[in-house]
């Protein structure tokens, strides 16, 4: 599988970006999708993840009510709107994708075993 991400780019606090993860190699609706992102200095987080079926969703508390992930199996995509930018989500994003995982574990980092190359998100304060 290979993930390609896209979107990134320099916003104003309060603005927002719409990033996208375009799949390929694999029957991308049997496959969990989900964001994580890395700031300078820290440790990659989890930030949004939807099962295949898309009726399953998770978000990190940080993002809750500001970020909405999303996907189109005819197009093989994935979406992160993020919404109310904050200073604090400046980082890179990855796209992550696997087979279908348990429930329980699908905002764990290593239940993930293909991932993009990342899209740098800044926010200016």
């Amino acid at each position: 599988v290979q993930l390609q991400a896209s979107g990134g780019g320099l916003v104003q606090a309060g603005g927002s970006l719409r990033l996208s993860c375009a799949a390929s190699g694999r029957t991308f609706r049997d496959y969990d999708m989900a964001w994580f992102r890395q700031a300078p200095g820290k440790e990659r987080e989890f930030v949004a993840a939807m099962r295949y079926s898309g009726g399953t969703t998770r978000y990190a508390d940080s993002v809750k009510g500001r970020f909405t992930i999303s996907r189109d199996n005819a197009k093989n995509m994935v979406y992160l709107q993020m919404n109310s930018l904050k200073p604090d989500d400046t980082a890179v994003y990855y796209c992550a994708t696997t087979p279908r995982t348990a429930l329980s574990t699908l905002t764990a980092l290593s239940s993930y075993d293909y991932w993009g190359q990342g899209t740098l998100v800044t926010v200016s304060s």
